[in-house]
């Protein structure tokens, strides 16, 4: 990609970042109403997809498809993140109007977060294509765990955060800390599962920049979903299982072994992927609404 592309890009993103921040700032003493936050939320899906529609004007047709692909794997993980900071806000009782000036850090930080990864990812990628076994164990590893950990268990503060609580720090700042150590895990998750769709640094970088943005407000309006969206970490970890395994293919594709034993390692396209990761959000919200209106019906009668 050129110079050009990416400068512009890079500008207009950060644009729409500043006015976000001034957003936050102004309403930092008032309660985020749903109304609007769904107008944003709204408003953020919407420009991620013109983006990715209108690639088709300076970038290759595999280029969008691995945008579109990046995008919601990682709209679908920051997803599962907000579930965290809800939990986080709710244990530390932080005040309706403090959360939206607390996400908009935690955001911020979660990007300069990625920003990193991102660069010491692609640094490995180009010296050492065996690093893809590593991507590729760690993203089945983390499918593992979110099949197998309780998701209905509390959020629990680690040993940096009670030290803080000990130390007397404010709610506001123990909150920032919190929602900072997890954001360390969740790129641990992220950088990899994308890297296993496209190692093209500017699709990463864009794909991660529009999965961050409306997050702070989609937060406000995904509280509901935490008791309707029953199967979303199961969802998540098929996802994350099939993309490790298909790292897993490629790495010995780069090592030049396409069989073992007799047995052909298969190539797994852009678009094979794409329907994986499509399929396999649907099918998760159809059962989680299905299950969900089963639940409400029980109740009521």
């Amino acid at each position: 990609m050129s110079s050009a592309i990416w400068v512009t890009t890079l500008v207009g993103l950060g644009l729409l970042m500043v006015v976000d921040l001034l957003i936050a700032i102004t309403n930092r003493n008032k309660v985020t109403t749903i109304k609007s936050a769904t107008f944003w939320t709204l408003f953020h899906i919407g420009l991620a997809i013109i983006f990715g529609l209108t690639m088709a004007s300076w970038a290759s047709n595999q280029r969008q498809g691995e945008f579109f692909a990046g995008w919601i794997t990682e709209y679908s993980l920051s997803m599962d993140n907000l579930f965290v900071f809800i939990l986080i806000l709710a244990r530390l009782k932080i005040q309706k109007e403090k959360e939206e000036l607390v996400l908009l850090i935690g955001i911020v930080m979660s990007l300069f977060l990625r920003g990193i990864f991102i660069g010491a990812g692609s640094a490995l990628v180009n010296r050492y294509s065996w690093i893809f076994f590593i991507f590729g164990a760690f993203l089945i590893y983390t499918a593992y765990k979110l099949i197998s950990e309780d998701s209905e268990s509390e959020w629990e503060p680690g040993p940096f955060i009670r030290f803080l609580q000990q130390r007397g720090a404010s709610f506001f700042v123990i909150a920032l800390a919190a929602i900072a150590t997890t954001n360390v895990i969740f790129a641990f998750d992220s950088i990899p599962a994308i890297f296993g769709l496209t190692k093209d640094p500017y699709i990463i970088v864009t794909a991660n920049i529009f999965a961050m943005m409306g997050l702070r407000q989609l937060y406000f309006i995904i509280g509901g979903l935490m008791q309707k969206m029953v199967y979303l970490t199961e969802g998540l970890s098929i996802i994350l299982g099939f993309i490790g395994i298909k790292l897993v293919f490629e790495a010995f594709h780069y090592q030049e072994i396409d069989a073992i034993g007799g047995i052909h390692i298969p190539e797994i396209s852009l678009g094979a992927s794409l329907g994986v990761i499509l399929g396999v959000l649907s099918l998760t919200a159809a059962l989680s609404l299905h299950s969900s209106r089963k639940k409400s019906d029980k109740a009521a009668s």
